[in-house]
């Protein structure tokens, strides 16, 4: 589907890379087709070498020549750089948001164009690990859907939701949601340290502890809520149960789902000047809040 799509990144970052690398890891698109567009020459010239793209300097030049444009600049970028963009993209083309918090209907008012998905990959994609969640516009053609999925299951798994107002609950959960297992990798290294164990065997056991344990929930024949598992290590009177009582005694639970819901509000701050749809179980204080 993608074999005859150029395919053009406006922000040359670090999940633009990823997206490349799993393009072409994936063979889901040659080199040749992939071009890569930023201000930093030097960034380019790094990329080419790389991965044997194009690369340019000029948005507008580069979405000019693009059948599937992925935006993927910092959100406070966004303005300046879909305003350079209008009147450029070809009217047959896709457009492909990564951008944190920004809607649909912004993208496609500025650009003045129509077929347009959002979408929220995570950092490990990077390895082809990810996990993006993404809508698609109702102008987007069931082409231009196959082609958004082919791109964005390179990066690892892909869930597409029709309702928009997910992707802001993604980007809490989901997009950001590395930064918080990152945080609590760190501070059980730490802790391990302080107990005695030098650094890097703290860490070699922490990193295995974690990956085993998702391996382990993620190979469970059948479904299993995370509490039975848990419970199936925390014996009564035990040192499992000593440390959740204090975690649960320092509020643990509160704090993440609080993190998350900071991030949740911040995703939709990012968007705020656009209007947006939420699901009916919000309500308006919510909404609010």
């Amino acid at each position: 589907m993608t074999d005859n799509n150029n395919i053009a990144f406006i922000g040359p970052g670090v999940m633009a890379e990823a997206m490349i690398a799993g393009l072409i890891r994936q063979n889901v698109a040659e080199p040749s087709r992939l071009i890569a567009s930023g201000p930093r020459i030097e960034r380019g010239e790094e990329l080419r070498s790389k991965y044997g793209i194009e690369t340019l300097t000029e948005n507008a030049e580069a979405a000019g020549k693009a059948d599937v444009i992925v935006l993927s600049v910092k959100p406070q970028r966004l303005d300046v750089v879909l305003s350079g963009m209008r009147g450029v993209v070809k009217s047959d083309a896709l457009v492909l948001s990564i951008v944190a918090g920004a809607p649909i209907s912004k993208i496609s008012g500025i650009l003045e164009h129509d077929s347009v998905v959002r979408a929220m990959p995570n950092t490990p994609a990077q390895i082809g690990e990810g996990i993006t969640v993404w809508t698609a516009a109702p102008a987007v053609s069931p082409e231009q859907v196959d082609i958004a999925q082919q791109i964005l299951s390179a990066l690892g798994d892909e869930i597409f939701l029709e309702e928009e107002y997910y992707l802001n609950m993604a980007t809490a959960l989901s997009g950001t949601g590395p930064a918080y297992v990152f945080l609590f990798m760190e501070a059980m290294v730490d802790a391990g340290v302080h107990l005695g164990f030098p650094r890097r065997v703290a860490e070699q056991l922490v990193a295995q502890t974690v990956r085993g344990s998702v391996d382990f929930y993620a190979r469970t024949t059948d479904p299993v809520h995370l509490a039975r598992l848990r419970n199936q290590v925390t014996s009564p009177g035990g040192t499992s149960a000593a440390a959740l009582y204090y975690l649960e005694k320092a509020g643990f639970r509160t704090a993440i789902s609080r993190a998350v819901w900071a991030a949740y509000e911040r995703s939709r701050e990012l968007g705020k000047d656009a209007k947006a749809h939420w699901p009916e179980n919000l309500s308006q204080s919510d909404q609010n809040e």
